[in-house]
C-alpha cells in the first residue's frame, strides 16, 4: 500500500495523523498525492473538510489555552471557560461546542485517541488537560463522523496532535499583562527535553512540563461588568437578599430598618416597596484565579524498519478559586425577644407597623465574607500503541487506561444554616447591622470547610485497525480499512452529606452518591474506490454496542471528483448516533440558585405578591432550580449532509466553500431557566411548592429529550502566499462561518425556535463569525496581524420589549512580531485586543456575570504579551 494513501486513510480513521502536513512559514504551500490520480492537491483537498492550525500561530495570536486555540475557529460557536465556573460549580472544565450543538456533541482526540471526559460533566473532555506547549499542531475535522468514532463525533471532531519527537532542551517563560489592571495577568513556564534519534539510534524519549496560572479579576473592575442594574436597559438582577436583611412581618408589613437611611453598604440599593437589594455584582469575579500544571512523555522504539512501539503519558492538573456573594439565607425567624429586633435594646431602627410580631427575614451573610469554592481536576492517561506494516497490511494497535479525578471545596464564607437561622432566633446574630464580638465568634464557628464533592471517571480501552489495498481497479487500488474497539467506562460521584447538607447555596444539600459504569463495543469498515483518475467513491460503516443503551448502526457515503486541476468538489453523507453519557444517567441531582431573578408565576404573578406571600422571597428573586441525570434518557441520532469545491487556480493559493446540514432528534439538554419561568402554563409542571403552598422549593429541569435540531450553513477558508519581494514574505489566511439556520425544539413535536442571530433560551449562534491573519517574514524577524470577528445579534428579551437591545458585533485584532537573531533564542512580544474594545452589552442572564457574555468575549481589554524561549 502506498504512502500517499495511508496518508488518506489517516485522514478519515484517525483525524490526520498524516492527512495534514505542517508548514513552516517560509515553506511553499505543500501538495501531497492521492493514489489514483497524477493530480496533486493540497492536504486539506480531501473528501473530508478538515482545518489545520499550526502550533506557531499560537504564539502569534497570543494564545494561551486549548480553550482559547478554540475560540478561534469560526465553526466553533462558543467555549465553556473557568469564568462559567463562578456561581455554576463547573469545576473549571473548558469545552468547545463546534456547530452549537453542545460540548457532548464534539469529540475531543489526543494524538487520534479518546480522551477520558470531565467528571463533574461527565459528556466533554477538558480542554485544560492539553499541554499546549507540547502540540505540533491542531487539527478540526468539520464533518460528522459517527461512522468512524461512534458516540459524540455528531458537531465534529477535534484532533490534538503532539510532537513526534523532541531532542535536545527548550525552556520558555510567557507573560501576559493587561493594560487596565494587573488582575487577570497570566504567566507560564514551559520545559522540554529529548534524547534519542529514531532514525538513526531506534529511539527517542521526551518530555514536557508545562506551569499556567491566571490571577483572578473581579467583576467591578471593568466598567462594562460592574452592575447588574440597568435602569436604561430594564434591567435590575439584583438580590432581595441583603446586609441588612429585608423582613416581612406576620401582619404583612415589609421593610428594612436602615432603608430611611439610604440602604449603604456594599453593593446595596434601595427599592420601591422599602427594602434594600443587593448588586451581587460588586462581589463576583468576571475571571476565577486559575492554575494548570501538566506533563507530557513519550518514549517511540523502532521493532523493525516498518515498525514502531510508543509509550505516551499525560498527568494534568488544574486548580480554580473561585468567588461569589457572601451566603443568601431566607426563611429566618426573628421574634420581639431578640436585642436586635427593629426598634429594641441593641439599637436597630424601629419600623412604624410593627408591634412585636414575628418576622421572616432574607438576609446576606456578609459578615462570614464571600463564598469562595476551591475546584481540583486531576488527569492522567496511559497510551501503549504499535504501528507499522505486517504481511503487507497497516496496522494500529493501542490499548489506552484513563483516570480522571475531580473534587470541590468550600475554603470560606459557607456556613451552617440551621447554625445560622437558630442564632437569629435565639438572639446572638443580628441580621440587620453588625456583630457583637459573641456574634462574630458564633459566625467564624458556623463556618463550613473541606471537600463536600468527589468524582471520578474511568476508562480503559483496547482499539486495533489495519488497511491496504485489496484490489486493483483501471484507476487505482481500492483501499480497505476495518477496525474495532472495545471501552469500559465507569463513573462515580460522592458527596459528603454530612458538609453539603448544611449549606443549601451549594447546590448538593440533597444530593445522593451516584455511580454507573458501561461497556461498549464496536466494529468499524472503511472503503476507497477509484471509479475513474479523477472520481474517488468513499464509504464507511460502523456498529456500536453499549450494554445499558443498546446498539446503532451508523454508515457514511463519500465522493470526491477533481473535476480540474484548478477545481474539486467534494461531499458526503451520514448518520450519527450519540448515547446518552453516564453522566447524563446517573448524574446526581443538585439546586442552586438560578443566575437571573424571577418573580415566582404563582405566588408573585405580574410582579405583585399574592395574598400572604412573602414579597421578599416570590418577587424579584433569584429561585432554586434543580438539575441532574435521568435514567430514562433515550440517545441521540443525527444525520448530516455536506458539500463543498476547492478552488486552486494558482499554487499559492486555495479557496474552498463547505455546506453542512446537520439534523438532530431526541437531543438530550435542559429547557433553560428564562422559558420556564416565561412560560408557567407550559412548564407547570416543573415547579415544585411545599405541601402548604407558600413556597416555591425548586423548579425541576433535569435533563430529558427535548426534540430535534436543525442547523445548516457554509464554513469558507482561504490561504494565499504570496510571492517572495524584496521586503519580505507575506501570507494570508481566512477562515469564516455563515450560519443559514439553526432550529431547536424545547419538546418533541413543539414549535422550532430560531437561533441564528437571536439569543434564543442560552445562547445566541452567530450569524457569521471569522478569523482571519496577515502574516510578514523577512530573515529573522517575523510579524502578524490578526482579526476575531463576531456578528451582532438581538438580545435576551422579547421584540415587543421596550428595552428591545441587538448587541452589536465584536471584533478584535492582535499584533505579534518576532526575532530569532539571537543565538539559541526565540522572541516574541504582542499586544491582543490591540484597539482595546470593550465586550458589547447583553442583557443575557445565563452567566454570573452581567453586562457582558463571557462566553464569547473578553473582559481584559487590551493586553502585552512576551515570550522568550532558549533552546540548549
Amino acid at each position: 500500500m502506498s504512502r500517499t494513501l495511508r496518508a488518506l486513510f489517516a485522514g478519515g480513521l484517525a483525524v490526520g495523523m498524516h492527512a495534514a502536513v505542517a508548514q513552516t512559514d517560509d515553506a511553499p504551500i505543500q501538495r501531497v498525492e492521492v493514489t489514483g490520480s497524477s493530480i496533486k492537491r493540497l492536504a486539506t483537498e480531501t473528501a473530508l473538510p478538515i482545518t489545520t492550525i499550526k502550533a506557531s500561530d499560537f504564539e502569534k495570536q497570543g494564545l494561551t489555552t486549548a480553550a482559547e486555540v478554540m475560540n478561534t475557529l469560526s465553526m466553533n460557536q462558543s467555549v465553556t471557560g473557568s469564568s462559567q465556573s463562578v456561581g455554576s460549580g463547573t469545576g473549571g472544565i473548558a469545552t468547545a461546542d463546534l456547530r452549537g450543538l453542545g460540548s457532548n456533541k464534539t469529540l475531543v482526540l489526543l494524538n487520534g485517541r479518546r480522551l477520558a471526559n470531565h467528571p463533574f460533566n461527565g459528556s466533554s473532555v477538558d480542554l485544560n488537560i492539553i499541554p499546549l506547549s507540547a502540540l505540533e499542531r491542531v487539527e478540526v475535522l468539520r464533518d460528522g463522523a459517527s461512522a468512524i468514532y461512534g458516540t459524540d463525533a455528531i458537531g465534529g471532531v477535534i484532533n490534538f496532535i503532539t510532537k513526534r519527537s523532541v531532542t535536545g532542551a527548550n525552556v520558555s517563560v510567557e507573560r501576559y499583562q493587561p493594560q487596565a489592571s494587573g488582575a487577570g495577568a497570566e504567566s507560564r513556564l514551559n520545559l522540554s527535553g529529548g534524547y534519542g534519534d529514531l532514525d538513526k539510534d531506534g529511539w527517542n524519549v521526551f518530555g514536557v512540563v508545562d506551569f499556567h496560572k491566571q490571577t483572578a479579576l473581579d467583576a467591578v473592575d471593568r466598567d462594562f461588568s460592574s452592575t447588574s442594574v440597568r435602569a436604561d436597559k430594564g434591567i435590575n438582577n439584583s438580590s432581595g437578599t441583603s446586609q441588612p436583611g429585608n423582613f416581612y412581618s406576620a401582619n404583612g408589613i415589609t421593610g428594612n430598618p436602615y432603608y430611611a437611611s439610604g440602604c449603604v453598604g456594599k453593593g446595596l440599593i434601595k427599592n420601591a416597596n422599602g427594602t434594600c437589594r443587593t448588586d451581587t455584582i460588586a462581589y463576583i469575579q468576571d475571571i476565577p484565579k486559575t492554575q494548570q500544571e501538566s506533563f507530557l512523555g513519550k518514549a517511540t522504539f523502532k521493532l523493525s524498519e516498518d515498525n514502531v512501539a510508543t509509550i505516551e503519558y499525560l498527568h494534568s492538573r488544574s486548580t480554580n478559586q473561585s468567588s461569589i456573594a457572601p451566603s443568601p439565607l431566607t426563611g429566618i425567624t426573628m421574634t420581639s425577644a431578640s436585642p436586635y429586633y427593629p426598634g429594641g435594646s441593641a439599637g436597630v431602627p424601629a419600623v412604624a407597623g410593627l408591634t412585636g410580631e414575628d418576622l421572616t427575614i432574607n438576609w446576606r451573610t456578609v459578615a462570614a465574607g464571600n463564598r469562595m469554592g476551591y475546584d481540583t481536576s486531576i488527569s492522567d492517561r496511559l497510551v501503549l500503541a504499535s504501528e507499522g506494516l505486517v504481511g503487507g497490511w497497516d496496522y494500529n494497535v493501542g490499548l489506552t487506561y484513563g483516570v480522571n479525578k475531580a473534587a470541590s471545596a468550600f475554603i470560606g464564607g459557607y456556613t451552617n444554616d440551621s447554625l445560622m437561622k437558630a442564632g437569629v432566633l435565639d438572639g446572638t446574630l443580628n441580621p440587620f447591622g453588625e456583630q457583637s464580638a459573641a456574634g462574630t465568634a458564633y459566625i467564624d464557628a458556623a463556618q463550613l470547610r473541606g471537600e463536600y464533592l468527589a468524582a471520578k471517571m474511568t476508562s480503559i480501552g483496547v482499539d486495533g485497525k489495519i488497511s491496504r489495498e485489496i484490489y486493483q481497479l483501471p484507476a487505482g487500488g481500492v483501499g480497505f480499512a476495518i477496525g474495532s474497539e472495545f471501552r469500559h467506562d465507569k463513573a462515580s460521584y460522592d458527596v459528603n452529606t454530612a458538609l453539603a447538607s448544611q449549606a443549601s447555596s451549594s447546590g448538593y444539600a440533597d444530593a445522593q452518591d451516584q455511580a454507573g459504569q458501561r461497556n461498549i463495543a464496536a466494529l468499524y469498515s472503511e472503503i476507497s474506490v477509484p471509479l475513474t483518475k479523477t472520481l474517488e467513491l468513499s464509504g464507511a460503516a460502523r456498529y456500536d454496542h453499549y450494554n445499558d443503551v443498546g446498539g446503532s448502526f451508523n454508515p457514511k457515503v463519500g465522493l470526491r471528483w477533481e473535476a480540474s486541476k484548478e477545481v474539486l468538489f467534494r461531499t458526503s453523507y451520514n448518520t450519527g448516533f450519540r448515547a446518552p453519557t453516564l453522566y447524563d444517567l446517573h448524574g446526581p441531582a443538585t439546586s442552586t440558585f438560578t443566575s437571573n431573578s424571577y418573580d415566582d408565576p404563582v405566588l408573585c404573578p405580574g410582579g405583585v405578591a399574592a395574598t400572604g406571600a412573602n414579597p421578599n422571597v416570590a418577587c424579584n428573586q433569584q429561585q432554586y432550580i434543580r438539575s441532574g441525570g435521568n435514567a430514562n434518557l433515550k440517545p441521540e441520532k443525527s444525520k448530516t449532509f455536506a458539500l463543498g469545491v476547492v478552488f486552486e487556480p494558482f499554487s499559492a493559493v486555495s479557496v474552498s466553500f463547505d455546506y453542512f446540514n446537520i439534523k438532530i432528534k431526541d437531543s438530550i439538554g435542559t429547557v433553560s431557566e428564562s422559558t420556564i419561568f416565561d412560560n408557567y402554563e407550559k412548564y407547570k409542571s416543573y415547579f415544585v411548592y411545599s405541601a402548604d403552598g407558600k413556597t416555591l422549593q425548586y423548579v425541576n429541569a433535569v435533563l430529558d429529550n427535548l426534540g430535534e435540531v436543525k442547523t445548516s450553513g457554509i464554513d469558507t477558508s482561504l490561504r494565499w502566499k504570496l510571492p517572495r519581494t524584496s521586503y519580505g514574505d507575506f501570507g494570508f489566511q481566512f477562515d469564516g462561518t455563515w450560519v443559514h439556520s439553526y432550529k431547536y425544539q424545547n419538546e418533541t413535536g413543539g414549535e422550532f425556535v430560531e437561533n441564528v442571530g437571536v439569543y434564543g433560551d442560552n445562547a445566541p449562534v452567530f450569524r457569521w463569525k471569522h478569523n482571519a491573519t496577515i502574516s510578514w517574514k523577512k530573515g529573522p524577524w517575523g510579524a502578524s496581524f490578526s482579526n476575531k470577528y463576531l456578528s451582532g445579534y438581538v438580545d435576551e428579551n422579547d421584540v415587543a420589549d421596550a428595552y428591545y437591545h441587538k448587541v452589536r458585533a465584536y471584533s478584535t485584532y492582535s499584533l505579534s512580531t518576532s526575532y530569532t537573531g539571537f543565538k539559541n533564542t526565540d522572541l516574541t512580544v504582542g499586544i491582543k485586543n490591540l484597539f482595546d474594545s470593550a465586550p458589547p452589552y447583553t442583557n443575557q442572564g445565563t452567566t454570573f456575570q452581567s453586562g457582558y457574555d463571557p462566553r464569547f468575549t473578553d473582559p481584559l481589554g487590551r493586553t502585552f504579551y512576551v515570550k522568550a524561549s532558549y533552546k540548549f
